[in-house]
């Protein structure tokens, strides 16, 4: 069985997110905090042998203290994450054991996932080293200039929007990191591997798995948390878990 190590960035800033008082994966939704209800999905796997949280250094200490019933129940690592998302990733990256073969990068207020959904991105991973789920893009889109006027008509033919997990046979994952000279600028790792010459295959996404980043995405996925496709058995992770858990 390939072995997986998965990394959850949470170090962003949610300047999109106004009318919260706390960063979106820190956000109670349904009663659990969001960064909980995605690492969740991964604990219980007999292929994931290591979750790293990447958590701001300014965030560390309250986060250790304010979800310690939580770790309590969870096997997670926490890293210091950096200024980027990329320098976040980088530095979970070089806390994985030498256990791990496969990398998968999910983002952290990405809650809304099931069981076959990471079936089926791990599976892709393994076939073609590099791989990540995209939802194809069915309205027509608008290039929009500085004004706010329309400048062009974009031909959606083989336009995808980019999704999380996306997972990579460990050495490819860390070539492109080695060779990225601009980590800021890197706003997923699959830019990153193609920017180093090597393929990145893509499935198709579930519409579901939406990146809560504005107060709209967060009503959005109360709505989706009660309709997510739930596996015959699962049994409890932790005693916080609820009836998805169940």
């Amino acid at each position: 069985m390939a072995r997986f190590g998965v990394i959850l960035p949470a170090a962003g800033s949610s300047t999109r997110m106004t009318g919260f008082q706390k960063k979106k994966p820190f956000l109670d939704l349904k009663g659990r905090p969001v960064w909980v209800r995605t690492a969740e999905h991964f604990l219980g796997r007999n292929d994931v042998c290591q979750t790293i949280v990447a958590v701001s250094p300014d965030d560390l200490d309250w986060f250790r203290e304010t979800y310690r019933p939580n770790l309590a129940f969870m096997d997670i690592q926490i890293v210091a994450g950096g200024t980027s998302r990329a320098e976040s990733v980088r530095n979970a990256i070089q806390q994985l054991s030498t256990e791990v073969e496969y990398i998968a990068v999910h983002d952290a207020a990405r809650p809304l996932l099931a069981a076959r959904w990471i079936d089926e991105i791990f599976a892709a991973a393994q076939q073609h080293k590099a791989a990540i789920p995209g939802l194809r893009i069915s309205s027509t889109v608008k290039r929009v200039g500085g004004n706010g006027r329309i400048t062009e008509t974009v031909d959606r033919t083989g336009l995808v929007q980019a999704q999380t997990p996306q997972v990579f046979e460990r050495g490819v994952l860390e070539k492109a990191f080695a060779i990225c000279r601009n980590l800021a600028g890197a706003t997923d790792e699959a830019s990153m591997v193609e920017a180093a010459g090597h393929p990145v295959q893509v499935i198709d996404g579930w519409p579901m798995n939406i990146k809560i980043t504005t107060a709209e995405d967060f009503r959005l996925a109360e709505l989706f948390v009660g309709a997510l496709p739930k596996p015959a058995s699962l049994g409890g992770l932790h005693p916080f878990g609820d009836e998805l858990f169940r």
